[in-house]
Order: C-alpha cells, then structure tokens, then sequence
C-alpha cells in the first residue's frame, strides 16, 4: 500500500482551509476523493495537450466511476500561454458547457496550467471551487500551493491574477518519471529555495542527497514533502504577502525579470529561478549582509543539481526596466529577499543606483 502523507494548510476560517495529499497513484483515486470533498455533478479538467495523453485518461475513469461528468479544456504548453487570450477561450468552454458555480474545476499539470485554472476558478461566476494536481516538481512543490493564481501581461510575469485558494492539491510523485529532464531540473531550483530561506538542515540533506535527488531517486519523496510542508507553514501565516510570505520570493525579483527580459519561452521558470538565486546572494554579500562561503554553498547546489549558474546577457537597462514592473517594487525602490546566512532572510528595499552598481561588479568580475 503506498505511503499516504498528508500536509495541512490552515488558513483563517476553517472552511478555507485544505489538504496537500501527497501519495503514489493518487490520480487514480480522484473521483472518489473529489465526492469525499462534497463534489457532485460536472468537472472541468484543465490541462495542456502533452499531460492530456499521459494522465487524462486515468482520471476520466475515476471521475467517472464516481459518478462525475468530465468538460476536458486544453491550453497549448508553454509560459508564453499563460495569457488573458487563453483565459478567455477557458471561459467560453465553460460557458457553452454551461458550468455551475458548485462544480470544480481540476488543473491537471505544471505551473501554468495551475496559475491559469486558478485565475479561471476565481472569475468564473464570481469564484468556482478548483483543485491543483500538478504533475512537475516546481508546481508540486511550489506553484500548486498557496493560492497564488494569474496570467501573464506583455510587460510582466503574474500582473494579472488574484489570491484564490485550492479546496485541495493532491499530488502523484509518479508523474515525475514522464517529466522531461529539464523540466525536472528546473523544479529543483525551488526545492532549494526552501532551505536557504528556511531551513539550514534542509538544505544540508540537499547537499548531502543532491546526486541521488538530481536522478530522482527515493529521496526525492522526502524532498517534496518538506518543501511542500515548509509552504504551507508559510502560507499559513500570511497568505496574502502582507509580510512573513515574501520570503517565498528568494530569487524571483532578479528571476522574473531575467523570464521578461529575455523573452518567455527562453528559460524555464525554476532556470530563471535558479539565475535569480544567484544573482540574491550575491547582491547580498555585495552588500556586506551575507557570508561569501555561503554564496558558494548555494551556488555550488544549484550546480550540483544541473541547474543554470549565469544571468544571460540582458543589457542592464532593460534587466532593471523589467524589475521596475515587478509586484515587488515600492516606492520605486526594488524589494528583494536577502540572505543573512544559508536558513535566514531579511526582506530589504535596494535603490537602482546600488542595483546598477552591483549589476556593473558582475561585468567586471
């Protein structure tokens, strides 16, 4: 009998509140586990054309033996998707299928497919219940809990959205052996997240553990639980970002505006992600807040682990126009998450003048 292991997110108001069900096969127990939740009725499910030939099919049959009838909406693959245009081809699905306000909406992939079902849930008839079940690593460990939902604007990544929490994320770590290599990679980089801004032990047992991890081996599992269970600690506390929540952020002010800059499509989210963490722990040692060994710590997992080290050649110009357009600016100062050492950050607004310094140190280094 697979291992169940079963994280709660506690959200004010327990209504709201919702479980990470974390379990091998766990797909093919959906329609049973979506009537435990209360479901009844019709079900959209939401997914991209490459999980569609993969996992739909398993899960139509559950939902079916549970009685449910299955809408399947499909949105091409890839960030540059990730837009109002593809929302609203969502929304004319579930119009024409005429989808009521209690039926859910399951989002069935990677972290787009997550951020826009979610997007699509929250709209809809004023807010339609969804459940995440994300078949990559950075959505299973990142993007799939916590609420966050939206859709990309031309000039900015997640401009446009809203905090909308699932009514559960169920995740199937066997979705992991279809996931292409740099995919999978690519999710590696918020795994690491959470030890730098959370955990040092964690992020030891990375160390230890990266080989083994980076060829998904068994300590993978261990890995995605408490990643998963360091969110929703997180989430818990603050899950609007009013405070204690930015810190999720680590490596995502200077990473968001590597994905606009370049062009989406040219980096997958957890590589920018990866460039991003970089470039924080850097900016932080360059500001005297951080120890240089523990720079070359996290820049020495992330090589470990196959992710990417270098910023592209973006000119500074446009790397920092990208930043002003970022959720995380204020006061036209540039918010970043900061490590003191490998386990604690500080949240701390940087001016241009100090980014356009350390952006030059970079040139010169």
């Amino acid at each position: 009998m697979p291992k169940t292991r079963k994280i709660r997110v506690n959200l004010r108001g327990a209504p709201r509140s919702y479980d990470i069900v974390i379990k091998d096969n766990i797909i093919k127990e959906l329609g049973p586990r979506l009537s435990g939740l209360g479901f009844r009725g019709s079900v959209a499910l939401i997914t991209n054309p490459k999980v569609k030939r993969l996992y739909a099919g398993v899960i139509i049959k559950s939902l079916a033996s549970a009685g449910f009838k299955t809408i399947v909406i499909t949105v091409p693959d890839g960030e540059r998707y990730k837009t109002l245009d593809e929302a609203a081809k969502i929304f004319d699905a579930l119009v024409k299928n005429r989808f009521e306000r209690g039926s859910p909406i399951v989002a069935l992939g990677g972290g787009v497919i997550g951020d826009i079902s979610g997007f699509a849930a929250s709209a809809y008839l004023r807010g339609v219940p969804y459940i995440q079940v994300p078949t990559t690593l950075l959505a299973q460990v990142d993007s799939s809990v916590g609420g966050k939902t939206g859709v990309n604007h031309p000039r900015g990544k997640n401009l446009i959205g809203a905090f909308y929490q699932p009514a559960a994320v169920y995740i199937d770590p066997l979705t992991l052996k279809t996931l292409p290599e740099r995919e999978f990679k690519a999710g590696l980089s918020e795994v690491i997240k959470y030890g730098v801004i959370k955990d040092r032990a964690f992020f030891g047992f990375l160390e230890r553990n990266a080989a083994v991890i980076s060829k998904r081996g068994p300590a993978i599992c261990a890995a995605i639980e408490k990643s998963c269970a360091l969110k929703a600690w997180v989430v818990s506390r603050d899950e609007r970002e009013s405070g204690l929540r930015a810190i999720l952020n680590f490596g995502h002010t200077f990473g968001h505006a590597t994905e606009a800059a370049s062009g989406y499509g040219t980096f997958l989210h957890g590589e920018a992600i990866s460039i991003g963490m970089v470039m924080a722990m850097n900016l932080s040692v360059s500001l005297g807040l951080c120890p240089a060994k523990d720079a070359q710590r996290v820049a020495a997992l992330i090589s470990a682990m196959g992710l990417l080290l270098d910023a592209p050649k973006i000119s500074h110009a446009k790397l920092i126009d990208a930043m002003r357009l970022d959720k995380k600016v204020s006061g036209g100062k540039m918010r970043f998450v900061l490590p003191r050492a490998i386990g604690r950050v500080i949240v701390k607004d940087v001016t241009v003048p100090q980014i356009r310094r350390f952006l030059g140190s970079l040139d010169r280094a």
